[in-house]
């Protein structure tokens, strides 16, 4: 009974994963050959003399830091410009960055899709890594299908539906093996939705350098199957996170009406019909989705697939019988 049940479960997981990757293979080409057009949105701006003690995000705008950051600044689909300070990290998806000669970042500058200018004097207390050839289409990777492109296309809404149909064969599978290891989970995203979503940018951005690392850098023979390992990590923590944010989105919904309790697949499956519902919507949706897939990765590193367990084991553990 349980090696059919595993047998079952492989070649359904096998099935959806081929489905999300083609969807989203074919969403990128999408994106690739229309650009994008919107309206610029106004940017956020610390002014000189301002401080910000939490991290700032922007999602499809600009950020101006003339004052003070004391934690992580990140920009997804817009551009830098820092003559103040910022404590933490610099991290730039689809944008320029501009550090002024007065500028200081006393942790790593990230910038994939856009390019780096530091002026003499500014100071990088870290790393500095640009990578500007980097395509739009890496940033719909995350989710696709489009940024702007039509929401009545009928490849479009093709891809769409065909992406949700994947999440919800998905969220049958994986509550119907891992129930538990899924809630805890869920129950990160809900206690630490901004944590996640940092932790998942910064290891969604770790993924990619590092798959740039192995595809320029290391040779075929080496630099393949390494590239295809980092690939499948992202996409398992991806899935898993994001039926962990389903299942979050639906108890927040139903917490909203007053039911406390549910069977926790029916709290997933609402929520992806109210992510599915944001997701044919324009541009909103891209983004929505673009910040829950970072929120689930990252719930899904903090969690450990919903084991609770370190990562690494401390020295109590090494020194226990066994080891």
């Amino acid at each position: 009974m349980i090696r059919t049940v595993k047998t079952i479960w492989s070649r359904a997981t096998a099935v959806v994963l081929t489905l999300v990757v083609c969807s989203l293979a074919a969403s990128a080409r999408v994106a690739q050959a229309a650009p994008a057009a919107r309206a610029v949105e106004p940017a956020i701006e610390i002014e000189k003399g301002s401080i910000a003690r939490q991290q700032v995000v922007a999602l499809g705008r600009d950020v101006i830091v003339d004052g003070e950051a004391l934690s992580d600044v990140a920009v997804i689909d817009g551009s830098a410009r820092v003559t103040g300070s910022i404590g933490g990290d610099l991290l730039v998806l689809g944008g320029r960055v501009r550090l002024e000669t007065t500028a200081r970042v006393a942790g790593d500058v990230f910038v994939l899709g856009g390019a780096l200018d530091a002026a003499p004097g500014a100071t990088i207390g870290g790393r500095a890594v640009s990578y500007a050839n980097m395509s739009s289409a890496w940033l719909t990777l995350l989710e696709g299908p489009s940024l702007g492109l039509s929401s009545g296309s009928p490849l479009i809404l093709g891809a769409k539906l065909a992406l949700l149909a994947a999440w919800v064969a998905l969220v049958l599978l994986l509550f119907a093996v891992s129930g538990r290891q899924l809630l805890a989970t869920s129950d990160v995203v809900r206690r630490e939705p901004a944590r996640c979503f940092f932790v998942g940018l910064t290891g969604v951005l770790a993924m990619v350098m590092t798959a740039l690392f192995f595809s320029a850098v290391a040779a075929w023979l080496i630099g393949a199957p390494l590239l295809v390992l980092v690939v499948l990590l992202a996409l398992l923590l991806k899935l898993w996170g994001m039926v962990a944010v389903f299942h979050a989105v639906g108890v927040w919904l139903l917490s909203r009406f007053g039911r406390r309790r549910m069977v926790p697949l029916h709290a997933a499956s609402l929520g992806v019909i109210a992510l599915g519902v944001v997701k044919f919507v324009p541009f909103a949706g891209v983004i929505v989705w673009t910040v829950a897939t970072f929120v689930g990765v990252g719930a899904t590193l903090i969690s450990k697939f919903g084991r609770r367990e370190p990562w690494f084991a401390t020295g109590e553990a090494l020194d226990a019988p066994g080891f």
